[in-house]
């Protein structure tokens, strides 16, 4: 079993290229179905698709990677050398190290946010919906989990966080002379503005209104913070009302266009317009950006704002980064101990095989009016020949340096008495010959194959 790790973020490829790789929540289960189906068949996946990355998590064979990275491109309708170079694949321990960091916010555009947390914790549910979870990812993401919530309770990664919405209104207050002076509109009703309408709001603005596809949910949101509600549909008529327009929504193309802003700015009679597109892929045209009195800023353009506390937070990553070691170590570790998940199942299904054959042997005698201790000793007897018959044909087999090898693992595995076990690894060619000697006078062999002949 392999764990690995694609993806592309905001520090490895620009914005239009990652608006081709956006999924919506309602995507992901009909996404993962069409990846798997391109895999082997049993790969375990998750997808995570945010406004700053999208990545695939896998568990499986090692080859699927390649499949992945060329499933991907053809999604994004580009070649897969284009996709590899804004790309970036991670396997075992550093796809793990990958996912603590991210759930743990030091991966994210805003160093220490914690939206992205939740985030994570929704694409894994999607996974555990479309039915692509498994165990590994499942140990994989519940450790991250934990490892973030570990890095936020003993460090303070996240005390002078910067968000894209706080940001924002900062933007807007170099803009706007007042803040409690100007109309806000709020394109869509998802988290993110949710999260803008309560930081503007906090400016008390002198009004505020949701545009929405669905006006029920929008209506929703706008009760919180006392704010009109619209239509989505009635957008371009009444864009001009508004001195800040905020939009992030799921539409796969732009939905406020070159011309309605042309419109809007002229019927405002060139007063400024300030615009924040945070959705990926975007929400807004980018031509927009060329027209005067309009301020567009994107979600790439938001970056150098949210640096600001970064350096009081350096000293929280550098704690966070030995939380997050330890927690890579332990689940290597738990991924190395799954490797011996199917010589385990093995050894059970065979030892149930030889128990069954002596339980069945014994039945016999006792129907026959065997006595009891003879048939117990019997039982017992045939149990043990059956166990070490594997050991004791290693012990006699090979040259002398194979029979050592045998001899100490055999010491390892049934003689659980320390002394006596180094002492017969201490000796081992000669331990050899005794325990081979000593079961070969105190029992029958038994065939290889544990059935009786």
């Amino acid at each position: 079993m392999s764990v690995w790790t694609l993806g592309l973020n905001h520090t490895t490829a620009p914005l239009d290229l990652r608006g081709r790789f956006a999924f919506a929540t309602s995507q992901v289960e009909p996404t993962l179905r069409s990846l798997r189906g391109a895999l082997s068949g049993r790969s375990e996946t998750t997808l995570l698709s945010t406004c700053n990355r999208t990545e695939i998590y896998c568990a499986g064979d090692a080859g699927d990677l390649a499949a992945t990275l060329d499933w991907l491109a053809h999604s994004g309708n580009i070649t897969p050398e284009i996709l590899s170079a804004h790309a970036y694949t991670l396997r075992e321990g550093e796809a793990a190290r990958h996912a603590f960091r991210v759930a743990s916010g030091l991966d994210s555009m805003v160093l220490g946010e914690p939206q992205i947390l939740g985030q994570m914790k929704t694409a894994v549910r999607a996974a555990e919906d479309a039915g692509a979870m498994g165990s590994t990812l499942h140990q994989l993401f519940q450790r991250s989990f934990a490892v973030a919530k570990e890095v936020r309770s003993n460090t303070e990664i996240g005390a002078h966080s910067i968000s894209m919405a706080a940001a924002a209104v900062r933007l807007a207050g170099q803009l706007f002379e007042d803040l409690r002076d100007i109309k806000i509109l709020f394109v869509g009703a998802g988290e993110m503005i949710d999260l803008a309408a309560t930081h503007f709001a906090a400016k008390n603005p002198k009004a505020l209104v949701v545009a929405n596809r669905t006006l029920e949910r929008g209506e929703a949101l706008a009760l919180r913070f006392g704010a009109g509600v619209m239509r989505l549909a009635d957008l371009p008529e009444r864009l001009h009302e508004f001195d800040a327009v905020i939009s992030c929504t799921a539409s796969t193309l732009p939905i406020i266009g070159l011309g309605a802003v042309e419109r809007a700015i002229k019927a405002r009679r060139h007063r400024p317009m300030f615009m924040v597109d945070l959705a990926v892929p975007r929400d807004i045209e980018p031509e927009v950006r060329e027209l005067p009195d309009v301020y567009l800023y994107t979600v790439d353009d938001l970056s150098h704002v949210v640096q600001t506390g970064r350096n009081q937070r350096q000293a929280a990553v550098a704690q966070a980064e030995v939380i997050i070691d330890t927690g890579v170590q332990n689940f290597m570790q738990w991924l190395a101990q799954r490797s011996a998940v199917p010589l385990i199942q093995r050894l059970n299904t065979q030892t149930d095989t030889w128990r069954a054959l002596e339980i069945g042997r014994a039945k016999k005698l006792l129907a026959r009016g065997e006595p009891i201790d003879a048939v117990l000793e019997a039982l017992s007897r045939g149990l043990t020949q059956k166990m070490l018959h594997g050991a004791l044909a290693e012990l006699q087999a090979g040259d002398a340096s194979s029979r050592a090898q045998a001899a100490q693992t055999v010491s390892r595995l049934f003689l659980r008495d320390a002394p006596l076990a180094a002492a017969m690894a201490a000796n081992a060619p000669a331990a050899s010959t005794t325990l081979a000697a000593s079961a070969a006078s105190a029992a029958l062999p038994i065939p290889a194959d544990g059935k009786e002949r």
